[in-house]
């Protein structure tokens, strides 16, 4: 428990979609004394993602969706990223199998964990799991795409690595679990692996 956190008062301004709250606290500084901290504090839950690779093709499997905040920030709001979904009332690893099948259209049995990262820690409570999977075209039972339900339009690209990496590189792929994951991959030497 840390003891340099007291007091803290949480009131909600708004839980629409996910809850914005308004959290008081006090907070002891490195020299001992203590200072009245207020901030907002956006809490939407934890999430999972997962980055589906074929060894023996040399590809990965993305996706791209319209995000409206990225499309408010200058940007034209379709990001290529890794499959990804809200942990409710799952683990992480049911989620992202789940997500997968969703988004994607392949059923994945098998995944190995990356790690899980705090996205934005100065402002939301959210921590993402990130998985890898290996994918094989017989795994594929639908086209993928999401739900309509959820108001999901879902195009699912296969990448070269390799091409994935360049898009890295050059700011093609610019979401943020992404990055980790592809990264997280090419550091592994999974894909330098024969099968």
């Amino acid at each position: 428990m840390n003891t340099r956190v007291k007091n803290i008062k949480e009131e909600i301004i708004s839980d629409q979609w996910a809850t914005l709250k308004k959290v008081h606290f006090d907070y002891q500084n490195e020299d001992g004394s203590w200072d009245q901290v207020r901030r907002e504090v956006y809490d939407r839950g934890d999430g999972a993602c997962a980055l589906l690779y074929n060894v023996k093709r040399q590809t990965v499997l993305l996706i791209k969706q319209f995000r409206l905040p990225a499309y408010l920030n200058e940007h034209d709001g379709f990001l290529v990223e890794a499959c990804a979904g809200m942990i409710e009332d799952e683990i992480p690893e049911q989620t992202i199998i789940r997500e997968i099948e969703e988004e994607m259209g392949y059923r994945i049995d098998n995944i190995t964990k990356a790690g899980d990262f705090f996205m934005t820690p100065g402002s939301s409570t959210e921590r993402i799991h990130m998985f890898l999977a290996s994918y094989e075209e017989e795994q594929k039972v639908s086209n993928g795409g999401g739900l309509t339900t959820e108001h999901e339009d879902i195009t699912v690209i296969e990448y070269a690595f390799a091409k994935a990496l360049k898009a890295l590189k050059n700011g093609e792929i610019r979401d943020a679990k992404t990055v980790i994951l592809l990264q997280h991959l090419a550091l592994s030497g999974i894909m330098e692996r024969s099968n």
